[in-house]
């Protein structure tokens, strides 16, 4: 019998939706995938040469559990560069993926009972990490209208005597709207740790966005490599932690996971080092789609109240064309007009009635999922 834990866990859905679209693919039916956060680009040359240069010299065994020490000092220079704050190698935990880094952060913070204030949308598998470690996720609404941006009040109103922590992500997954820099300053005066999912930084367009270490040093960072660099299957990514709590970190870390890649941080090394021209064709490239995907969504009926400058997501209102189960809908248009997209309901219960599109695919596969999406939604009935 699986353990009560494992049987709580629900599913993650836009997973669940990729995974039908892949059994579609196989009995012989053309999908369009708008539903996955990946993206369609390959790893840069310099990054994929470093690792095989890598493997040349031998560099396949173990790490230290903190990660490789070059590794280190790039993070850290990397965030004094961008953001001009101040962090030590000795305070980076080099992880596989931001998954894992939220895995052990949230291990060494949150007790049982202890509560974690999350958005409502936010990223689904945010409150199930809580939920996992006997943690309490607290719910604060946001609103397409404001940006999907926490409002200090709402947030001041839910802090109670266990509340430990509050999660940010900015640019979010799944609105694809940035916090401002007024409203991580308050965050950061709340008295709280803050536990802040970098992984979208640098997916940014005409917005600048900013480090919760910029306001505080009472904070975790989460980032990584996956979506900047599209290494998303090289499974790398950080922990930038207060120095009290690396050490707990990485006796996790030794215990669960030994290290990350040792393959992969030396990928990851050159990512931070090497001039990269893809990175910016990637971006430009990004952000061409997102002002396709806004217009197009628009001329269909959905509602877009504030335009989305971060990540490669639009999080847009389909009750503007109908939708009260997003659920249903997401599942229906997969089987009638062949194009997978997120349902709102798996990001929160604010966001029922929203539908997740990721322009992490081609202009032309987006124009053809809207001639798509056309059609469904004047002959089907809902």
């Amino acid at each position: 019998m699986a353990s009560v834990r494992s049987e709580r866990i629900p599913p993650f859905i836009v997973m669940d939706v990729l995974e039908r679209a892949k059994a579609l693919e196989r009995a012989g039916e053309d999908v369009i995938h708008l539903e996955i956060g990946e993206p369609d680009f390959h790893t840069p040359r310099k990054i994929r040469e470093a690792a095989i240069a890598a493997i040349e010299r031998g560099e396949t065994h173990y790490t230290h559990s903190l990660g490789i020490l070059p590794l280190r000092e790039a993070i850290a220079a990397h965030y004094n560069k961008r953001y001009g704050v101040s962090v030590t190698p000795d305070q980076i935990i080099v992880t596989m993926g931001t998954s894992h880094g939220l895995l052990l952060t949230m291990s060494s913070l949150i007790d049982s009972g202890d509560e974690v204030i999350l958005s409502n949308p936010c990223y689904a598998c945010y409150p199930n990490f809580v939920r996992y470690l006997d943690g309490q996720p607290v719910f604060v609404p946001v609103h397409a209208e404001e940006g999907f941006a926490f409002q200090p009040g709402a947030v001041q109103e839910q802090i109670g005597q266990r509340t430990k922590a509050i999660l940010i992500n900015s640019p979010s997954n799944p609105t694809g709207n940035i916090l401002p820099a007024s409203i991580l300053k308050h965050i950061s005066e709340l008295g709280l740790y803050v536990i802040s999912d970098e992984i979208y930084h640098g997916l940014v367009y005409g917005e600048r966005e900013h480090s919760i270490l910029e306001f505080t040093e009472s904070a975790f960072v989460l980032n990584g490599f996956s979506k900047l660099y599209a290494m998303t299957g090289w499974r790398l990514g950080y922990v930038i932690a207060p120095q009290k709590f690396v050490r707990p970190i990485q006796k996790s870390q030794q215990n669960l996971f030994i290290c990350a890649s040792s393959v992969s941080q030396w990928a990851g090394l050159a990512a931070l080092t090497e001039e990269l021209p893809e990175v910016p064709q990637m971006i430009a490239t990004y952000n061409q789609r997102r002002e396709y995907m806004i217009r197009g969504l628009r001329d269909l009926g959905f509602g877009v109240a504030v335009e989305p400058t971060g990540a490669f997501y639009v999080f847009a209102d389909a009750r503007e064309v109908g939708c009260t189960d997003s659920y249903q809908l997401a599942f229906d248009i997969l089987e009638k007009a062949k194009v997978a997209i997120a349902p709102g309901i798996d990001f929160g219960s604010n966001a029922e009635g929203f539908l997740r599109f990721s322009y992490a695919n081609s202009v032309e596969n987006i124009q053809s999922a809207f001639g798509r999406l056309e059609a469904y939604l004047q002959t089907c009935e809902r």
